[in-house]
């Protein structure tokens, strides 16, 4: 692998060689490398691009990598990557895709997930998103990831963005049948003229299930960004949506968090704030030595971690 290709599988999934166990890499459009176990196989789709990454039932403590990284201008990919975790799994997916464009043609990436959750299982999903290069081509992001819970399954999503993207559009869907639990944390930073969109759409349709949405985002220069989440309790369930948002310059942040209790037991909570940095905060760590913009960098990596 070329010196770029190895720094973005660094950054999105923090791959600094070929991983042990089961992965995919995927490399402007094309399959790069690829192994598979006796307890996840992947396959490729014959009708479209992308893969089916298949985990047997009562796998354990095994894991799964699926990086893309784009290092061309004038790409669009598009990719349609289905899950199916077997009953009774306990295991870790890392994905993430890293464009790198010198070029003055825009670049982008779309990947379709979607997750079969079998009962019982539990999974942990981490997905980074980074651009990269110095050139006026974009770098442009849009994840759409569909999640199936059965009876009893656990779902933990870690998803970042923390830098370099021109465009993003970011949709997740779930649905909950009984007893099963979705976590999803976000953690978004844009700069310059950047944009993001987030959408979360969750709907609780078994009793006893529960979701935890925590969105934290950091908009400075002229950037955007737009957070709405939909939670909607059709059964006995918990939801929660905190997000919270730092703005610096003439950034633009919109937050629209949305619940819909269908049921008298639901019980449905949002919440939200906005705000720029506390000057308090920016004087006293100024006391211990720090420049102004060296505390609101601190601040901020503290904010997001």
């Amino acid at each position: 692998m070329d010196e770029i290709t190895k720094e973005l599988l660094s950054k999105t999934s923090d791959l600094h060689e070929i991983p042990q166990g089961a992965y995919n890499i995927r490399k402007d459009g094309q399959l790069l490398s690829r192994n598979t176990t006796d307890a996840i196989q992947i396959i490729s789709k014959a009708d479209k691009d992308g893969i089916d990454i298949i985990i047997a039932p009562n796998t354990k403590n095994q894991s799964v990598h699926i990086p893309v990284v784009i290092t061309q201008g004038g790409l669009t990919d598009l990719v349609y990557n289905d899950f199916y975790i077997g009953e009774n799994s306990d295991v870790l997916i890392v994905a993430g895709c890293g464009i790198h464009n010198n070029s003055d043609q825009d670049s982008s990436h779309n990947g379709i997930h979607t997750f079969h959750i079998g009962k019982n299982a539990k999974v942990k999903y981490v997905e980074k998103h980074i651009g990269l290069g110095d050139n006026i081509g974009e770098k442009n992001l849009n994840p759409t990831t569909e999640i199936l819970m059965e009876n009893n399954s656990y779902f933990e999503m870690e998803t970042i963005q923390l830098g370099g993207v021109n465009y993003a559009d970011r949709n997740t869907n779930a649905t909950l049948k009984a007893n099963a639990t979705l976590i999803i944390n976000e953690k978004i930073l844009t700069t310059g003229q950047q944009e993001a969109m987030t959408n979360f759409n969750v709907e609780l349709i078994g009793d006893d299930s529960k979701v935890e949405v925590t969105s934290r985002s950091v908009a400075k220069n002229q950037s955007f960004q737009e957070f709405n989440s939909n939670i909607i309790g059709k059964a006995k369930c918990f939801g929660h949506v905190e997000c919270d948002g730092i703005l610096s310059d003439n950034a633009v942040i919109n937050s629209t968090p949305k619940i819909s209790a269908q049921n008298i037991n639901a019980m449905l909570v949002h919440e939200a704030a906005i705000g720029k940095i506390s000057e308090d905060q920016i004087i006293k760590l100024m006391t211990l030595g720090l420049t102004q913009e060296e505390a609101e960098k601190h601040i901020i990596s503290g904010f997001l971690s």
